[in-house]
């Protein structure tokens, strides 16, 4: 089974319809839809997620779509063992390292983002939604 852990900035180009990255966001959730890729995310995701959907949409249709979401995506625990590998990395941005240890710890071997820059490890496949589908022979 295909699984990986989606970060926020793909979130919110589903959720929000951002140009040019909403079709492959939405490709990857059709896929998720279809049972085809098990996608997980992070607490933090959403909360951030919703953060800046209530700014757009309104607190109430944000949940709503945070809602529907969720259906199609497992969130999954990032603990003190994380708060603290990510404290302690060398990750510039805190929330990209509770990303990467999350998805680490649940053995998550993807992680798909469109900021891959900002993940500058060796042991997990960092990819954009494009080149993971691709990757994949789906589009």
């Amino acid at each position: 089974m295909n699984r990986a852990f989606v970060d926020t900035d793909v979130i919110l180009d589903l959720l929000t319809q951002r140009t040019p990255h909403f079709h492959f966001a939405a490709l990857l959730f059709t896929f998720a839809e279809m049972k085809k890729i098990t996608l997980y995310t992070s607490p933090s995701v959403f909360i951030n997620a919703f953060y800046i959907l209530r700014k757009h949409l309104g607190t109430v249709e944000a949940k709503k779509a945070l809602m529907r979401l969720r259906l199609l995506i497992h969130v999954i625990d990032s603990g003190e063992k994380i708060i603290d590998l990510a404290c302690l990395s060398d990750f510039s941005d805190l929330e990209d390292a509770i990303q990467y240890y999350t998805a680490q710890a649940h053995r998550l071997g993807t992680l798909i983002t469109r900021n891959i820059k900002d993940y500058k490890v060796n042991d997990m496949i960092i990819q954009s939604p494009e080149t993971y589908l691709a990757t994949k022979g789906w589009i």
